[in-house]
Parts: C-alpha cells; sequence; structure tokens
C-alpha cells in the first residue's frame, strides 16, 4: 500500500482513482495531477516507481490545496463561526437538520432521529 497525505491508496486501482482517497482531492484535481506529472489515467499505482511517488507528492504540494487534516480542519472551524454567530445554517447544522432548505415533513428522518 502506498501512503501519501495520511491516506492508504488502493495499489489495484488507477492513479487516476486512487488519488480520489485523499480527502479533499476530486474528480478534477486528480485528472490535473495525473496530466501534470505525465501519467496516463489508466496507470496502474502499483507500478509507480520512486521517482514517480515522490512527483506526485512535490505535485500536489505545489498545488497549494488544502488537504486531508487541513481541510477538515477548516471545515471545523467554518462551522463553528456559523454556530457561534447563530446563523440559521449554524443552528441547523447544531441540531443535525438539513442545512440547504431540504424538506423534512417527509424525507430527512435519520437527520431528525436524534433530537425526536
Amino acid at each position: 500500500m502506498l501512503y501519501i497525505f495520511e491516506s492508504e491508496l488502493p495499489e489495484s486501482k488507477s492513479v487516476n482513482c486512487s488519488l480520489r482517497y485523499i480527502y479533499g482531492i476530486g474528480k478534477f484535481q486528480s485528472k490535473l495531477i495525473c496530466k501534470k506529472a505525465g501519467l496516463s489515467l489508466n496507470y496502474k499505482t502499483k507500478n509507480l516507481k520512486p521517482k514517480q511517488k515522490t512527483l506526485l507528492i512535490k505535485i500536489i504540494k505545489n498545488l497549494s490545496l488544502p488537504i486531508s487534516s487541513d481541510l477538515k480542519k477548516i471545515i471545523a472551524l467554518n462551522n463553528l463561526r456559523l454556530t457561534s454567530i447563530k446563523s440559521y445554517k449554524g443552528l441547523r447544522k447544531k441540531n443535525g437538520l438539513p442545512i440547504r432548505g431540504q424538506r423534512t415533513h417527509t424525507n430527512a428522518k435519520t437527520a431528525r432521529k436524534k433530537f425526536i
């Protein structure tokens, strides 16, 4: 197994797919990283050479994306800020209810279970 940025990447999948296991990297970013590294989208993770692994890490660092623990910290601080100013979104988040206007009369039963 390959470990990059606190994430375990599966060796049986392609590099494009396995990069998505890193928290904060999606489909577009993984394609961009593979393109910058000069790797095919079908290239398997188990076939990566040590130079290619270090190149991937350098490319991800140069993109200056918030990844894994940094991104989780940013999200947690944003949620804390919303609850501290007692905004509508913050109160809904605190109560475990849907935030973006979804219906709660018939849907979102699992979201409401902890307060019934």
